[in-house]
């Protein structure tokens, strides 16, 4: 039998339909959206919670005329294939294939480039200023979370947004989540316990109540009912963004095409900023994603058995090697047994970065600040201030968004806050936005900051062991995924601070690698040993301070010098050995970086990207060869 999904190659072939089919084709698309999630991985309980919603905004909407952007950008799987995306679709987070996130490059749908939250608000409104000095008619419509709008970026973007009358749409997307449960006082404010049910309760309690003042009661109820829009904003979440002079439609029920479609009619009436509050369900349609929607928020290939409505999910395969996420929450419920003074924080990922159970165990010192990166590094700092040693634990490319609060808030006071940075380095699938590789080059800039990356879980213990008793600031970085598999110390005990680790000698080639190219380049030097080629092999665990005695010995002994780092060789890890070289460095040496070029890295497998950029076993053993043949 033919689908519904089958015949539409653009948003115009959805505008043909009718009403009564969309539930149809909404069925199909989740029943696709699950068929290749279970092949390829990705975020599936985001993608199925928007489902109706997208269908909606390209059902009413003349995209890509008018603009959509969709904040973070993981819940655009709908998006893409009623866009002219569907027979690629299998492609998906493959590499050469469709992106997980909205690509400008990829389509005149996908409008913006996103993957950090909180970000569609501020392009929406330039975009509709922009259109606004071009005299172009058309409306630019944000999708954004609730959690997302936690960001201060989207507050930022609220409060000029009112001051400026623009043709702007934000559509705000409440699930009660963002990756793991929301948190604060917005999150409370937005929650769906004001329903429409609820609302009429409300109304009809003031209403009986009023009444109960003969003359007065009456006069008040008239003037309320000629100021329908007022008293809905008084009693739900409306009021602040009316406040903020925003008109403001709902809360709309996000899986009912009659809401949906009679909400986003009405909007196209504003000529003026108006947010449209829409409920949804995360993982919609697929029921342990509605059960788990923490879990299903982003999956590997496998995880789904099949893509039929009722898949069976099964067991993920044993893996001898916990991931570096487990290490990482595993040492903490240990250290802040010993010691009551380590409080944990997290941006709105405590599963993410392991710290679910360090919550469970003690509540009372842990923080989950929401979507806020900066706000939790400078509340971080705060703590550190009244004497207690904070670990911030953030993924790498989120860190990003805190740079000035990292440098003016922690650096300039020498405070001892440990940053716990998960995804340092290449992360998959995930693509370009998701890469933590600059990490190692913003951080070496900072004053009195110091930076590290382990070899390995167990070389990870001991680093976060230095970092809780190291007074200034510190940051840990490592991989996405499993360890290597090592037996760990216990207890761990704290690596030598600056010292790195000469783990092989020779005297034809000195390999400088540093976290995960560390085992990669002993794999080099094992296939360079085969053609009589000796390669010393150093684990460098500090990028800063380096052990300057260590590689200023070695380099003497061997003036071929080979970096290799899973960060941009732009102010990285190479760069650091190369001006302490300049600077200290025997009369004559010839030395290369290997590591990220200057170009944005696309997605693909690790394996895939780690051999394309020549930064694994067999490409670390070429650069050295050719360093030694003087090319």
């Amino acid at each position: 039998m033919s689908r519904l999904l089958d015949q539409i190659n653009s948003p115009e072939d959805l505008r043909k339909l009718r009403e009564d089919q969309l539930p149809t084709l909404a069925r199909e698309i989740r029943e696709e959206i699950i068929r290749t999630v279970s092949k390829n991985g990705g975020h599936l309980a985001p993608s199925l919670g928007v489902v109706e919603l997208t269908i909606a905004i390209h059902y009413i909407y003349n995209t890509p005329r008018d603009r959509v952007i969709w904040d973070v950008g993981h819940q655009t799987y709908a998006h893409k294939l009623l866009t002219g995306r569907k027979d690629s679709f299998h492609t998906i987070r493959t590499k050469g294939g469709l992106s997980g996130f909205p690509k400008r490059a990829e389509s005149p749908y996908d409008t913006f480039d996103t993957g950090h939250s909180s970000t569609s608000l501020s392009a929406g409104l330039g975009m509709s200023v922009g259109l606004e000095l071009k005299e172009e008619d058309a409306r630019v419509i944000a999708v954004i979370g609730d959690g997302s709008l936690t960001g201060g970026m989207a507050f930022e973007a609220l409060n000029q947004g009112g001051e400026h009358e623009k043709n702007l749409t934000v559509i705000l997307n409440d699930n009660e989540m963002s990756i793991s449960q929301n948190v604060g006082a917005l999150s409370s404010f937005l929650s769906r316990k004001m329903t429409t049910k609820s609302q009429v309760a409300l109304r009809g309690g003031v209403k009986e109540f009023l009444q109960s003042f003969p003359g007065v009661g009456e006069k008040v109820i008239r003037v309320l009912q000629r100021s329908e829009g007022s008293f809905k904003a008084f009693i739900t979440p409306g009021i602040l963004f009316e406040a903020l002079k925003w008109d403001y439609i709902g809360p709309i029920r996000g899986h009912r095409f009659d809401r949906l479609l009679e909400a986003l009619r009405n909007s196209q009436n504003l000529k003026k900023p108006v947010v449209i509050h829409v409920l949804t369900t995360k993982g919609k349609g697929y029921e342990p994603a509605e059960e788990n929607p923490t879990y299903y928020h982003g999956v590997g290939a496998g995880v789904i058995e099949n893509g039929h409505d009722h898949v069976e999910v099964k067991a993920e395969p044993v893996k001898k090697a916990p991931t570096y996420t487990k290490v990482f929450g595993d040492y903490m419920v240990e250290a802040a047994g010993r010691n009551d003074r380590i409080v944990a924080i997290t941006a709105a990922m405590p599963e993410g970065t392991g710290l679910h159970d360090f919550a469970e165990a003690f509540p009372k010192r842990f923080y989950d600040v929401g979507i806020a990166e900066q706000h939790a590094v400078t509340f971080a700092a705060g703590l550190a201030v009244e004497g207690f040693r904070p670990v911030v634990a953030i993924y790498s490319t989120f860190l990003q968004r805190a740079y000035d609060q990292v440098y003016h808030d922690v650096c300039l006071q020498q405070l001892p806050v440990l940053f716990a940075l998960d995804r340092g380095g290449l992360v998959g699938e995930d693509g370009p936005t998701h890469h933590g590789v600059l990490d190692l080059s913003y951080l070496r800039a900072l004053c009195h900051m110091t930076v590290m990356a382990p070899k390995d879980e167990n070389e990870l213990r001991r680093m976060l062991a230095l970092g809780l008793i190291h007074d200034k600031p510190t940051a840990v970085r490592y991989p996405r995924g499993k360890g290597v598999g090592v037996p760990m110390d216990d207890p761990a005990e704290p690596v030598p601070y600056g010292k790195a680790e000469l783990l092989r000698e020779g005297g034809d080639v000195l390999i400088l690698a540093v976290g995960s190219t560390v085992y990669p380049a002993q794999e080099a030097a094992d296939l360079l040993d085969k053609d009589n080629i000796r390669a010393a092999v150093v684990n460098a665990r500090f990028v800063k301070p380096l052990d300057e005695n260590l590689i200023l010995e070695l380099a003497h002994k061997c003036p071929r010098i080979l970096c290799v780092e899973e960060n941009t060789i732009l102010g990285g890890f190479g760069s650091a050995v190369t001006e302490l070289l300049a600077d200290k460095g025997p009369e004559k040496y010839r030395v290369r970086r290997l590591g990220i070029p200057d170009i944005c890295v696309e997605h693909g497998t690790l394996p895939e990207l780690r051999a394309q950029l020549g930064i694994d076993g067999p490409g670390i053993a070429r650069a050295a060869r050719r360093l030694i043949e003087g090319a």
